[in-house]
This record gives C-alpha cells, structure tokens and sequence, in this order.
C-alpha cells in the first residue's frame, strides 16, 4: 500500500477551468454535494429583478428544494446576500416546497462562518467549501465539505424548562370536548401495547406523551373542530406511505424536517382504522425508545 499525495488546487486560478463547468458537474450528479439523493431541478433560473440562480436541486423524497449559489475562491458579503435574496424569491414564488439556501465556495474564512452562522437557525443555510485537487494535466478532483449545517430547530415544548405547560381545559377551548376526548382514546389505544406508564401532557402547542414526567413524545395530538392531527414521528418509508393511501387515512404529508408523518383523524377513522393507525404508534415507539 503507498500513499499517494494530492497537489491542491485553487480553481480560480487554474486554466480551463470555469464556475460554469463546475456548476455543471454538479447539475450532471447533484450526490456530490454529499445532501443526499438530489435531482436537477433547474440551472442558471431567471429571478425576477434579482439575477439567475445557479442551481435549484430537489429532494426525490420530498418536498424539499436547495438554491445554490456557487464561487470560486473567497465567499464574500455579495455572495452570502445574493443566496439569501435567491432562496427569498424561491419561497415566495413556491411556498408548496421546504427551501433551504446552499452557499459554496472554495474558501469561506472564519469571519464569514460567523456571519453565515448568525443566519442560521433563522433561515435554512448550509454551507459548503470546495477542494480540488490535480489528478493529472486533464484531470482534476473535487471534494465538497459541509462547514456549517443547517440548523434542525425542535419544538418550542421539548425544552421542558422553557415549555408553555397549560391543561386540559386550554385544548378543550382549542378543539372540542369530542376532539379532545379522542387524544383519550388514542392513549388507551398505546398504553396496553407500549407502556402502560404513558399519559397525556398537555402543551401550549400540541399534547404529547409523558413517561414517568418527563417528555415521550414518539406521537403527538393537536385536537381542532371536527377532528384531530396527530404527529407520528417515523422515518420516511414508501411502504407507510402506500398504506396510509390504502387505508384512506387524511393525509397531511411528511414532515421531512421533524420527520414524521401527519395524520388528521376524526371519531370514524379511530374506530375503524384502529389496528394500522396502532401499528404506526408501536412503529414510531420502538424507533423512539
């Protein structure tokens, strides 16, 4: 075995060598981003009063949708503001989508990861710095490294110090005492399979699950009007999804970003969809514990 050293390469002093065709090769296997399993949605998107848009790539998954915006050697202010203006115009114009702003650049100094980091948390941005390095005269190697993630927010009432506690009568002005009655239910329902040591912990904005007093929440309630949503936290499978369809079940599409499913039930569904809607609940515990 010998190793083999790599001579680094910067590209925007290297002939033959454009942001063009890099955006290509990253429009011909948007994988290489390491963001997970992409698709090309669009390339160099005309933007209303605001310039093009390098790339717009899309989860197969899902819903969501990355503006990116690509630049050889430093990131600078213009480059960090023209993402951001990018990613605004796409949300606006399809807010049907989750949209997340992607920044690369070859060299992203620590006073820009500053002030990228003091977006995140606030608007979706993930940034990442490109390498290439000099395999031979006509080839060359790109590697790409996330240097700041998007920051994956949890719910206002999972701090248990910070959490709204209200109470039962809170949700019965919220819902109904029908709807609420089902939150009832639906606990009945997990307790003999789960863990009969679970109840209901009443938020400000949803019920979820505790165990022994503290947050369980693999499921969670949000009793309305006429019927109730449920939030059942599982990782995406395309065969849940197919049953979900088959049993005629209100689907209000996967939450990618929580991951899990959501669910709007009414009195009916309960009852007569029992066994799979328990079969999810023991799915989501199992995952959860």
């Amino acid at each position: 075995m010998k190793l083999r050293k790599l001579e680094k390469i910067l590209l925007s002093t290297t002939k033959d060598v454009s942001e063009g065709w890099i955006q290509q090769q990253i429009a011909e296997d948007p994988q290489i981003l390491g963001l997970g399993d992409l698709v090309l949605r669009d390339k160099e998107r005309r933007q209303p009063a605001a310039g093009r848009l390098d790339l717009l790539l899309q989860d197969i998954e899902s819903n969501r949708r990355y503006e990116v915006e690509l630049q050889l050697g430093k990131v600078d202010e213009s480059h960090i503001i023209r993402t951001i203006e990018y990613w605004d115009v796409e949300r606006k114009r399809y807010p049907q989508y989750d949209h997340c702003a992607v920044i690369i650049a070859e060299d992203i100094t620590s006073r820009f990861l500053n002030v990228i980091g003091l977006f995140n948390g606030s608007i979706p941005l993930i940034a990442i710095k490109m390498d290439a390095y000099k395999i031979n005269e006509a080839e060359i190697s790109l590697t790409f490294t996330t240097v700041i993630d998007e920051l994956t927010l949890g719910m206002v009432d999972e701090d248990e110090e910070v959490a709204q506690v209200t109470d039962r009568n809170y949700w019965l002005k919220q819902g109904t005492p029908e709807t609420v009655k089902m939150a009832d239910t639906l606990l009945e329902l997990i307790n003999p399979s789960a863990d009969d040591s679970l109840e209901l912990k009443y938020n400000k904005y949803y019920i979820g699950l505790a165990k022994g007093g503290r947050p369980f929440n693999f499921v969670a309630f949000r009793p309305k009007k006429s019927a109730i949503n449920v939030d059942i936290k599982l990782p995406f499978s395309e065969e849940i999804q197919e049953r979900i369809l088959q049993n005629e079940l209100d689907d209000m599409g996967y939450d990618k970003r929580w991951r899990q499913y959501r669910l709007r039930l009414t009195e009916k569904d309960i009852k007569n969809k029992k066994d799979f809607i328990l079969e999810l609940f023991e799915k989501a515990y199992q995952n959860f514990k």
